[in-house]
């Protein structure tokens, strides 16, 4: 069988960052899948449910809002590996071209107050797996330490 694309990417030197993973076409339009790495693979701690599953409420929510991507958003959410999120958006995009996006986002998240959206058992299967507190650190941590003077080499995968 043929590797997928994740796969390919050499993680022993992947950085925290933001990537493109893929490009596709579906008929005529371009779809562009993320790789937002939040953890060092194989280096750091990885993600804990609780917080990644609110980084998942909370981002989801926020780019399915936005003013200018609302409507190009297909997807958002966590890597099995726990260690960032897959963000897949309608259009022919480079890391550069989100970096303002993800920036917003992660301000959103690191400076979110009040219910969790879609928190309840109403709206979610597993609602009790929630961790604002440690979200909103390690959102807070990914944008000081990663997005805000972000570098080539973390915007870009290694060879």
């Amino acid at each position: 069988m043929k590797k997928i694309t994740s796969f390919t990417v050499n993680h022993i030197n992947l950085l925290r960052g933001i990537y493109v993973s893929r490009k596709d076409l579906l008929g005529n339009e371009s779809i562009t899948t993320f790789d937002i790495r939040m953890k060092k693979p194989n280096i750091e701690a990885v993600l804990n449910t609780a917080e990644i599953h609110t980084i998942e409420h909370l981002g989801a929510t926020f780019l399915r809002n936005h003013t200018k991507y609302a409507n190009q958003i297909i997807y958002f959410g966590p890597m099995g590996c726990r260690t960032g999120f897959y963000l897949v958006i309608g259009g022919d995009y480079s890391s550069e071209n989100i970096l303002p996006l993800m920036i917003e986002m992660f301000e959103f998240i690191a400076n979110y107050e009040g219910e969790i959206p879609g928190a309840s058992p109403e709206e979610c299967g597993n609602y009790l797996d929630m961790d604002l507190k440690t979200a909103k650190l390690e959102a807070k941590k990914f944008l000081g330490e990663v997005l805000i003077n972000i570098k080539k080499e973390n915007l870009y995968y290694p060879d």
